[in-house]
């Protein structure tokens, strides 16, 4: 029965449409300081999703720095700490980036 369950779960994250984590990003004010495309405040999750290409691990890195923030990756303007988000959602949000935030 366990099996059954965590199939039908991850069913259901697979078949999760991709503007549901775009909304995500919305949510949790993103989108403030970054886009899709192009460079806002921030860098633009393709240019993210290229700088990660390839990095072992990349989810779980960039889902630390997306609650850690920082400064000095992209240039002088620090990103906050989303220390509120939760881990699930900075994972989500992390693989969303990374498959080019369609």
């Amino acid at each position: 029965m366990k099996r059954f369950s965590a199939a039908l779960t991850l069913l259901a994250l697979l078949a999760t449409p991709a503007f549901a984590n775009l909304d995500l990003a919305k949510k949790n004010a993103c989108m403030a300081c970054h886009a899709v495309d192009k460079k806002v405040v921030g860098p633009a999750y393709q240019e993210v999703a290229k700088k990660y290409a390839g990095q072992k691990d990349a989810t779980a890195a960039l889902a630390k720095s997306i609650k850690a923030g920082g400064a000095g990756k992209w240039g002088p303007v620090p990103m906050p700490a989303q220390a509120a988000l939760s881990d699930a959602d900075a994972s989500t949000l992390a693989a969303w980036i990374l498959a080019g935030a369609k």
